[in-house]
């Protein structure tokens, strides 16, 4: 696999060390941020080479984590997104962005990303 930056935006500090190990093992790049306006910076950035988004869903600030997914897919509208979270899944349903996916545990995140990033790459594929 080639290696891929993806945006993980986390405000808890455990949880965000945790979630970048896990992705830095499976090998991606990382580039972790703490709130949901950091994450937007990085993605509207011109140079932005982002693959794809894990993020939380509540920040201590706005904008939340809805929020960014449905800023990224307004720029790349196949941005894969994984909602890392542990509540709002109710919510996930009415607030997510189509196609995304809200893991349970941290091994299905790799999965989730890998899953979304393989189904975007299938895509282009189909369009060559």
């Amino acid at each position: 696999m080639e290696s891929v930056t993806i945006l993980l935006a986390e405000d808890e500090t455990l949880l965000l060390l945790d979630f970048e190990d896990a992705l830095k093992e499976a090998g991606f790049m990382v580039l972790a941020v703490t709130s949901g306006k950091k994450a937007l910076e990085h993605l509207k950035a011109a140079e932005s080479s982002i693959a794809g988004i894990v993020t939380d869903i509540r920040f201590a600030e706005s904008p939340s984590g809805w929020d960014v997914a449905r800023i990224a897919r307004e720029i790349d509208p196949e941005m894969p997104v994984v909602y890392i979270s542990g509540d709002s899944a109710p919510d996930w349903a009415s607030q997510g962005v189509p196609k995304s996916i809200k893991p349970f545990v941290m091994s299905q995140l790799i999965v989730a990303i890998s899953q979304l990033l393989n189904d975007r790459r299938a895509g282009v594929a189909d369009l060559e």
